[in-house]
């Protein structure tokens, strides 16, 4: 079968204006969805996301600049694609590493919906280049893009790698699918921002071909990727549902299911100690000595978590107690 060509559409920096009768801003974003569908002849799966509330919250939480919040949006919808391909308590997490000022991204997608996202530098930004949000500078062209599952068996992550090949997260995620887990896959991420810098609309379609794909419906559904028009104007008109139809055109299709996507973070006291154990009781003891207790922010949901001296020696007691400890 001949391979499915990676896609990605490079979405412009003009940002959505949505203007209310008094002159502010009022944006009226559709609820959070993830929709699946399958041809009829079985050979093309694909799923479509609305993740602008999701995508919204997040940014702010981060509290990510312009550029930042482009680059976070798109991980966000494409963790929310990854997330919907897993089965039920299965988890995934996506790494981008880059040579560029935001460092790192980091996106976690559980099979029920649940997604967050952070980025190593929200303050990092950079200026449009020929009218197109430069995400590839600042997650930076040279880096790799870590794919990790846990299947909910109990055991240990399985890691996937690759090298980015342009940084620009869509098409990184599709190289992914195509090289890695060997599923030829198309890939589309967009975002666009109010003029006060909130998530105006966000979302992605993931289209991929089946083993017993038909060449010639791989043929017209890579033509209708190629041709679409900004996937932000699809997804504000038509939403989840209206972007299937734009995708499939006259193929026959049907439609599998729908579920809600949404921000969970699933930090807390527990997490945080157990996270404080894996120091040691030395590293321990030393921040009990300089500071009298610590405090731990969450990257996710930037709760800040205090524990104070007692709390730190009743740690420092059980990390003695590990052999090497």
């Amino acid at each position: 079968m001949r391979l499915f060509l990676c896609v990605l559409r490079e979405y412009t920096a003009q940002k959505a204006k949505m203007k209310a009768g008094n002159g502010k801003e009022e944006v009226e974003i559709m609820s959070d969805q993830i929709v699946r569908a399958l041809c009829l002849s079985g050979g093309i799966r694909v799923l479509v996301c609305n993740a602008g509330l999701l995508a919204r919250e997040i940014c702010s939480l981060q509290g990510a600049s312009a550029t930042a919040s482009i680059a976070l949006s798109r991980g966000l919808a494409g963790g929310a694609l990854m997330g919907a391909l897993l089965k039920d308590g299965q988890r995934v997490a996506l790494k981008f590493e880059g040579n560029g000022p935001l460092r790192k991204m980091i996106i976690e997608a559980d099979s029920d919906g649940a997604v967050r996202g952070c980025v190593g530098d929200p303050d990092a930004d950079l200026e449009p280049v020929q009218g197109k949000w430069n995400v590839a500078g600042l997650i930076g062209k040279a880096g790799f893009l870590t794919v990790s599952k846990d299947l909910g068996a109990g055991g240990r992550p399985y890691p996937g790698v690759v090298q980015l090949v342009s940084s620009e997260v869509g098409e990184d995620l599709a190289y992914y699918l195509t090289d890695s887990e060997q599923t030829p896959s198309a890939v589309g991420l967009g975002a666009t921002l109010t003029d006060d810098g909130l998530v105006a609309v966000c979302g992605g379609f993931l289209v991929q071909a089946l083993p017993k794909a038909d060449e010639g419906e791989l043929e017209k559904i890579a033509a209708r990727v190629a041709g679409l028009p900004a996937l932000s104007v699809l997804l504000a008109e038509s939403g989840a549902e209206g972007l299937v139809r734009e995708l499939f055109g006259d193929i026959p299709y049907t439609l599998l299911e729908s579920h809600d996507i949404f921000f969970r973070c699933g930090c807390g006291q527990d997490k945080v100690e157990r996270a404080l154990l894996t120091l040691g009781s030395e590293e321990l003891r030393d921040m009990r000595s300089k500071e009298s207790g610590a405090e731990v922010t969450c990257e996710f949901c930037r709760k800040t978590y205090s524990l104070g001296a007692a709390a730190l020696d009743d740690l420092i007691a059980q990390a003695s107690e590990k052999p090497g400890r």
